[in-house]
């Protein structure tokens, strides 16, 4: 029987790791880490240790990356008053600075790859641009833009991870040796919409938040397969063979307007819900609202 694959979890009481954790407790021999040990809702989360990642002392978590086959890295700190934009880009730039400390002790350790919630809001600025029909698709290829802090740190995490992935972390010149380079594979995962309720929660007859909703859905089961894929591939070079990737985290969604290609092709994603099947009866409503609401 093969051993499990050891697997370190990071904000591991979070939302997103309540979603993986029924798939990855039967699949992996996990590390889960947190800076608190109960759910958004004051459950226990059995398992999980503390762990402070935004420490830049780390030899106090060293311990818990050495072995590992692979990091995901969930966790995250978020302002007290997200509306003040001080606090709020302070917040989010202690993030980048975690994830830096993810990247580089998972690279010291010999950890083999990294699996990052990114967020779709990575590249949001280019959604009002879709949904008033002014832009088709974004693809993973596309310059990233964002309009927010919290949207340019998720930027943020991916080109740094782009930058473990190539292997040189300092500037050598043009003639660097690339025999010397040490990269740690990166996967960056721009989670969509992972919620069962959105499209319960706008206003009847509200089509372009409808739409939105629709395109971004992931499914509990889609996301696990996505991440669970993300980790286990064996190769996920690009087209210079770094190994690094950005994978958007939707469902294969009718209404998508954020492209799974390279998903289906680098690690096999097949998407089994479709939000226009899953949420017909709420979309039918919608359209009846916003039929009534014209008359």
């Amino acid at each position: 029987m093969n051993a499990k694959r050891k697997v370190v979890v990071t904000g591991a009481s979070g939302y997103i790791a309540s979603l993986l954790l029924p798939a990855f407790r039967e699949r992996y021999d996990l590390t889960l880490l947190d800076v608190k040990t109960v759910d958004r809702d004051g459950n226990e989360v059995e398992g999980v240790q503390i762990a402070d990642l935004m420490q830049r002392d780390r030899e106090s978590y060293r311990h818990h990356f050495s072995g590992a086959d692979a990091i995901v890295h969930l966790g995250f700190t978020r302002a007290a008053d997200k509306s003040d934009s001080v606090q709020d880009f302070y917040a989010e730039l202690s993030n980048v600075e975690m994830a830096f400390h993810v990247y580089q002790t998972a690279l010291e350790e010999g950890v083999r790859r990294v699996v990052v919630a990114s967020s779709n809001h990575a590249a949001d600025y280019y959604e009002p641009l879709i949904l008033d029909k002014k832009w088709d698709i974004v693809t993973p290829e596309m310059r990233p833009f964002s309009d927010n802090f919290y949207g340019w740190a998720k930027e943020a995490y991916e080109h740094l991870g782009f930058v473990y992935a190539v292997g040189r972390l300092q500037y050598r010149g043009v003639n660097v040796d690339e025999s010397t380079n040490h990269s740690l594979e990166n996967v960056q995962v721009r989670i969509g919409g992972p919620r069962e309720d959105d499209l319960d929660r706008i206003e009847p007859g509200d089509l372009r938040r409808m739409i939105r909703g629709l395109g971004v859905y992931i499914s509990q089961r889609d996301l696990q397969q996505l991440f669970i894929k993300s980790i286990e591939v064996e190769d996920i070079g690009d087209e210079q063979d770094v190994p690094f990737q950005v994978f958007y985290g939707i469902s294969g969604n009718s209404q998508a307007f954020w492209s799974i290609v390279n998903a289906r092709k680098v690690i096999g994603y097949e998407p089994e819900d479709n939000s226009e099947y899953r949420f017909s009866d709420q979309i039918h409503d919608h359209v009846r609202a916003a039929q009534e609401k014209e008359q």
